[in-house]
């Protein structure tokens, strides 16, 4: 899920800028923990930068409204905005339950053409509809969610192949039918923009 740029936060600590660097911010991942490693490798292939796994230097809770048992992610990327400058990028990482105002929930949010994304590992999960347990499943359905949050925070909006892991899936059965990669459009789009 896409979102309009913001304001850059300039109430977080000061830090170097480390333009070649992902902040890898996982909170609240419990026993999904070990798929952390698994994404980093994949995102450092993909996007060609370090990851750098940080502990989150926020409070999520002050993103939970009780009244709908979920993380408002708009207010976690904030967060991860101020909490966590100086990387090109920051994804945060979480198994908890994500929505916006407008939605009963999201996979994830980007910072449109910004710096921060975030993706829930909470509804990828095959067991959350009555299937077994797969953790090779659950592990592509997050690499294709951060790939495709973090595209957005590329500038890529929602892409008309099927397959091109930018197009919208706001099902799992749409993730599981697209791949993991961009396709030639998009491909195209982040190299005009890694150019500029």
């Amino acid at each position: 899920m896409p979102r309009a740029p913001g304001p850059a936060a300039a109430a977080g600590p000061a830090a170097e800028a480390r333009p070649g660097v992902l902040a890898l911010v996982p909170f609240y991942c419990g026993e999904r923990s070990a798929l952390l490693e698994p994404l980093a490798g994949e995102l450092r292939a993909t996007f060609g930068l370090e990851v750098e796994r940080q502990a989150p230097n926020f409070d999520p809770e002050t993103a939970f409204d009780g009244s709908r048992g979920q993380y408002n992610s708009r207010l976690l990327l904030a967060l991860l905005l101020r909490h966590h400058p100086g990387t090109a990028k920051v994804l945060g990482v979480t198994d908890a339950d994500l929505f916006i105002p407008v939605l009963t929930f999201v996979f994830g949010e980007a910072q449109l053409d910004g710096r921060a994304a975030l993706v829930s590992s909470h509804r990828l999960a095959p067991e959350r509809y009555g299937l077994p347990a797969d953790r090779a499943l659950l592990q592509a359905r997050l690499v294709k969610e951060a790939i495709h949050e973090l595209g957005h925070a590329c500038g890529l909006v929602h892409c008309s192949d099927g397959r091109c892991v930018m197009a919208s899936s706001p099902e799992v059965v749409g993730i599981d039918l697209k791949t993991a990669a961009f396709c030639y459009r998009c491909t195209a789009a982040l190299d005009r923009r890694e150019r500029a």
